[in-house]
């Protein structure tokens, strides 16, 4: 069994069961983590409460030291860390490699960034008064982590809140914990005890326990809306710090002007990769009504090509679904489109040829509306869904027509498009021709109900700073604005 860490020690804790953790591409178990309890996050939540104080009056410079440290030993561990979140997670071994990139290269990123500066002065309103805005670190930050990028979207919130100052309490997802305590143990070994915690668990037990508890200000969280919904309602009267990013159910549009064979390869990347299981997928696919049967005949043609396996098969392009009841939500979802009047042009089927393992073919549809909760709902899943479309404004108006506000895509080479789209349509990232790509630079994150938190960038590290202002009178006189108002005699 796998433990937790917690003040620097990996433990058990009190947990008196096990949670198994299954291999998504054979159904077999890898190991055993902690069902940690309440006590556990209790214990996790007072070792980085009383590691904080030294933690934030540690210099910049020393604190990006040791996260660059970090950084170079997740490096150092790359493929076996890689390796490890194929069997765990599911995805072919090449996006992990990508995966762990991204991990480390963000502890890189905001090592440095947050060496840069920690506030800004202001113009004073009198000559011997002096203005200045410092930012500073909240305290006990719980990062509450998702499945699908379990080290990447890790990093974006233990980066930037330990660069930031803050201490932290991580709980992953209990499908995919094993890559996260293996790079604490290899990459944190260095960090002083209670700086970062991992306790392993069930959201509605460790996880709730960390959203209620009273010593942490500031929960980070990517998932599902509900579960953001519940967080909110949990942590609302506290008067917590949320950071959140609830998914998505991002459009991608093609423009009439497109080279069809770049415009498939890129459409079936942003829908397919990771099975479909990204939060910023192209779930809704709008296609100009000149090329709609060529495009849609062309996409189903690449995506049956695609190759299905166990993510460590270098000959793969896919691997499995996550576990069994997220399969089964996307054939529901499809199912209820056909009995609708979709059609599905290809894929949709668990492969005969693996029998073992969570498989889903990719599938196109057609025929689809916003009627149907296969265009409304989010999807996590490899499933394309093509609509037509008459105008550019007609396109703009169902990208626009969701609840969610994650992402958008466009694929044209008409600058004046461009404008348009990234004008009126209402997403946290807006992508060109390059769906899917981040920036360390560039804020990520959601507008509506996905949440309004952002990651990356300077805007990802000042989501882990509170502000005060500091106005400060160097003189000290008495002043004539004071009481009282009618002035004084003599």
């Amino acid at each position: 069994m796998k433990e937790m860490l917690i003040n620097g020690r990996f433990t058990s804790g009190h947990a008196k069961e096990a949670i198994q953790v299954i291999n998504p591409a054979n159904e077999e178990i890898l190991d055993e983590v902690p069902r940690g309890t309440v006590e556990d996050v209790d214990t996790a939540v007072a070792a980085a409460k009383a590691a904080f104080d030294n933690w934030r009056r540690m210099p910049a410079w020393e604190r990006a030291g040791l996260l660059h440290e970090a950084a170079n030993k997740m490096q150092a561990h790359e493929e076996e860390l890689a390796r490890l979140l194929t069997e765990e997670e599911g995805k072919p071994f090449v996006e992990n490699e990508e995966e762990l990139f991204w991990t480390y290269d963000t502890f890189h990123y905001y090592a440095e960034l947050a060496r840069h500066e920690r506030g800004r002065f202001l113009p004073p309103g009198d000559p011997d008064q002096i203005n200045f805005v410092i930012k500073e670190p909240f305290g006990v930050v719980g990062c509450i982590v998702p499945w699908n990028y379990p080290l990447l979207l890790l990093s974006w919130k233990l980066a930037a809140a330990l660069a930031a100052g803050n201490t932290v309490v991580v709980k992953p997802s209990e499908l995919t914990p094993l890559a996260t305590l293996r790079l604490v143990e290899v990459a944190f070994d260095h960090l002083p005890p209670g700086v970062v915690n991992v306790v392993t668990g069930y959201g509605p037990e460790a996880g709730e326990a960390l959203v209620e508890h009273p010593d942490v200000p500031m929960i980070a969280f990517t998932g599902s809306v509900e579960t953001g919904q519940r967080i909110v309602r949990i942590a609302g009267p506290m008067m917590k710090k949320l950071h959140l990013e609830l998914g998505g159910k991002d459009p991608m549009v093609v423009a009439p002007d497109v080279d069809l064979d770049t415009a498939v390869a890129g459409v079936a990347y942003a829908g397919l990769i990771n099975a479909g299981q990204v939060c910023t997928s192209s779930e809704r696919i709008y296609v100009h009504e000149s090329l709609y049967g060529q495009f849609s005949e062309g996409l189903a043609d690449f995506v049956g090509s695609l190759r299905l396996g166990n993510g460590l098969d270098p000959q793969i392009d896919m691997g499995p679904m996550i576990g069994n009841r997220f399969r089964e939500k996307v054939e529901g979802q499809m199912a209820a489109a056909v009995q609708a009047g979709a059609q599905v042009l290809v894929g949709g089927k668990r492969p005969s040829a693996l029998p073992q393992g969570y498989f889903l073919e990719p599938a196109v549809l057609v025929n689809v509306n916003h009627d149907m909760a296969i265009m409304r709902d989010e999807t996590f899943g490899p499933v394309l869904p093509i609509m037509p479309y008459k105008t550019f404004d007609e396109a703009i108006q169902l990208a626009n027509d969701t609840v969610f506000g994650l992402g958008a895509s466009l694929m044209t080479q008409d600058a004046r498009l461009v404008k348009r789209f990234f004008d009126d349509v209402k997403a946290g990232t807006i992508w060109i021709n390059d769906p899917l790509t981040d920036n360390f630079a560039g804020p990520f994150g959601g507008m509506k109900m996905t949440g309004g938190g952002r990651e990356l960038g300077q805007e990802g590290l000042d989501e882990f700073y509170e502000v005060k202002h500091v106005h400060w009178d160097v003189e000290g006189k008495r002043k004539e604005y004071w009481y009282p108002y009618g002035g004084t005699e003599g």
